[in-house]
């Protein structure tokens, strides 16, 4: 009898699978952490493509050219940009681009980017 009792209190104290329930609690926090990293990831890279489509698009209109379609075709696709790249009739020329960077995270709202860039005018007046 006194042997039962002894296995069975041991039974009562062991700790296996006590890490398993342990990971299983935090794992919601490295998902959610992890989809953090990839989100900043993804506003950082729609900064860095707003900024070249901004450039491309400030170069091409101080050139004379269609600057509206060149910053468009300096940023991804999938981004989505909105160029704003007026001739210019002075002696700079600013071209502005804004995107939407999508969410990773559920519930959490597009992040808007906007990158300005200034040349000086190129064109013989």
């Amino acid at each position: 009898m006194r042997h039962r009792v002894k296995r069975i209190l041991k039974r009562l104290r062991d700790d296996r699978g006590v890490s398993m329930l342990e990971f299983a609690g935090f794992l919601p926090v490295l998902l959610l952490i992890g989809m953090a990293a990839i989100q900043l990831g993804l506003i950082g890279y729609g900064i860095n493509q707003a900024g070249s489509g901004a450039r491309a698009a400030a170069r091409a209109a101080s050139q004379g050219e269609d600057g509206g379609a060149a910053g468009a075709a300096a940023v991804s696709g999938w981004l989505d940009p909105s160029v704003s790249a007026p001739g210019g009739t002075g002696d700079l020329v600013t071209a502005t681009v804004t995107l939407q960077v999508p969410a990773v995270i559920p519930l959490l709202p597009e992040v808007t980017v906007q990158r300005d860039a200034t040349m000086p005018n190129d064109q013989d007046d």
